[in-house]
């Protein structure tokens, strides 16, 4: 592999496997609200929030961490102004403390804070306008998570950057999984090590805290007490059990992939598992989450960072390709489980996040796990059949076709529903 590709794809690694304590977009939401504060130079008297629907799907329903059980844009804008801070970016929230609820509800009840939805094409997008003290700050956050693009206080613009930039900028052409798996397999452990090891440590902290507290769902519990233990059921049951607690509001930071913390516990469980029943060294198992991290990093490409097509599907392929690699899988083997599970599970919609994600990453590790088991037997899902094409990067191709522009439509829909959920009609 050439020096400029290798350095890529580290490169990836370190900016798409970050910490997020919470649900990435409310956590985003967070995040400019306390960038808000700080420009406007105190606590604000009234606060508009404009937001894309996708923004609105994925922080309606899930509960903010650190304010004692809230949920919503508005609880999320609140906890970033009473306790954010800013400098940590996606750990925004981390330093809250028991008296975190009473003081964001007192905010709450004293700042009235409007949410309207967006105008415009964007996916992700996020503004703030914060009036307070004779002062006015507006925040602009568009792309992705942490992309501000727009800082400005009284009229006056303080940063700035067009959204289109920030797509150039992430316009990067495709990897290719031929290349993934060789950088998986030929790059210094000593490059990859710490992103990996802090990925490990996090996931597994938030799946032990699902999985012996009372989070969310509990469908990590749930699998547990079926009455029988296997190895697939321990690794859908730690995957669920991790959003178990992430969507039920833990504290604990998880380790993100494409911008999801849900993608991020999906790719790495699972492996973990496998690799714990396989007696795997410790480089087998970071060699196998490297190859699973841009496996799902890759397919996401395609798709985009939201849509209506639910990413667990994408993480729980690329955990079967990095199971696939514990049992010394070659090439073909690895490409044939992504296109079985792919084949298996796409068109999964995405409905917002929630406790139900949990259900749903249990149901994507088993089609990652049942896509390796088939590519292992011998038995594949061919061109022709379905959206799968012949060769794996056409069929990534095709899936990305669906998820971006087959199911926008779909992703109307699921907006319409919940905000006829939330106006009680």
């Amino acid at each position: 592999m050439d020096k400029q590709t290798y350095e890529r794809y580290r490169l990836i690694l370190e900016r798409e496997l970050i910490p997020a304590t919470g649900c990435t977009e409310p956590i985003a939401l967070a995040y400019a609200a306390a960038l808000a504060r700080d420009l406007l130079g105190g606590s604000p008297q009234r606060i508009d929030v404009f937001v894309s629907g996708s923004i609105i799907k994925n922080a309606k329903s899930v509960t903010v961490p650190n304010t004692g059980g809230l949920k919503g844009i508005e609880a999320a804008v609140a906890a970033g102004v009473v306790i954010g801070q800013a400098d940590k970016l996606l750990e925004v929230l981390s330093a809250g403390d028991s008296g975190c609820r009473a003081r964001i509800e007192s905010f709450l009840s004293d700042c009235p804070i409007q949410v309207h939805l967006a105008q415009g094409d964007e996916l992700f997008d996020i503004l703030l306008e914060f009036s307070g003290g004779g002062s006015r700050s507006r925040v602009r956050i568009t792309g992705s998570h942490t992309n501000v693009v727009l800082l400005e206080k009284d009229g006056c613009v303080q940063f700035e950057k067009q959204p289109a930039d920030s797509a150039q900028e992430n316009n990067a052409p495709p990897m290719g999984i031929a290349e993934i798996l060789e950088f998986a397999q030929t790059c210094s452990l000593e490059d990859v090590r710490p992103i990996i090891e802090r990925q490990i440590e996090c996931n597994a902290a938030l799946s032990q805290a699902g999985l012996t507290g009372e989070w969310g769902a509990q469908i990590g519990k749930t699998l547990l007490q079926a009455g029988w233990n296997d190895v697939l059921l321990r690794a859908r049951a730690r995957a669920a059990a991790a959003s178990d607690a992430r969507m039920g509001g833990c504290e604990l930071p998880a380790v993100i992939n494409s911008g999801s913390g849900n993608q991020g516990v999906t790719i790495t469980l699972p492996v973990l598992e496998y690799a714990e029943a396989l007696g795997a060294s410790r480089e087998q198992t970071i060699r196998a989450l490297v190859l699973a991290n841009l496996a799902a990093i890759r397919i996401k490409q395609e798709i985009g960072c939201l849509s209506a097509y639910c990413g667990a599907v994408c993480a729980g392929c690329a955990a079967g390709a990095g199971v696939a690699y514990l049992h010394m899988a070659d090439r073909s083997l690895i490409e044939h489980t992504i296109v079985n599970g792919l084949a298996i599970l796409s068109g999964t919609i995405c409905d917002g996040a929630k406790p139900s994600c949990a259900a749903k990453i249990a149901m994507a590790v088993e089609a990652g796990i049942l896509g390796f088991h088939m590519a292992q037997s011998g038995r594949e899902f061919v061109h022709g059949e379905g959206i799968v094409k012949k060769g794996i990067e056409n069929t990534l191709h095709e899936v990305g076709e669906l998820g971006r522009e087959g199911m926008a439509e779909t992703n109307r829909v699921i907006l319409n529903i919940m905000l006829k959920q939330q106006e009680g009609t």
